[in-house]
């Protein structure tokens, strides 16, 4: 069950994410890309959070924090690709 909850979670989180930042019609969308999106932002916000000091080690990122860290990978995403940047 737990793999499922995170799924979900996952989609949530790269929904919220995309939707704060969407970008341009050329990246690449689907509910998979939106999961993984979310995922990977979780680990990202965990990792950075334990880096930081903000998190202990086994110690998982929140909800936000996970949105922050999607946020950050599409950031990341559009530096990469030549994306203009959102005002």
């Amino acid at each position: 069950m737990g793999i499922l909850w995170t799924i979900i979670i996952g989609f949530i989180v790269g929904v919220i994410a995309k939707f704060i930042m969407p970008g341009n019609k050329s990246e690449p969308t689907g509910f998979i890309l939106t999961t993984v999106l979310g995922i990977v932002g979780a680990f990202v916000a965990t990792y950075l959070g334990q880096a930081v000091g903000w998190y202990r080690f086994g110690e998982g990122a929140g909800f936000i924090g996970s949105v922050v860290g999607a946020i950050i990978l599409l950031f990341a995403y559009g530096l990469f690709t030549g994306r203009e940047g959102r005002a």
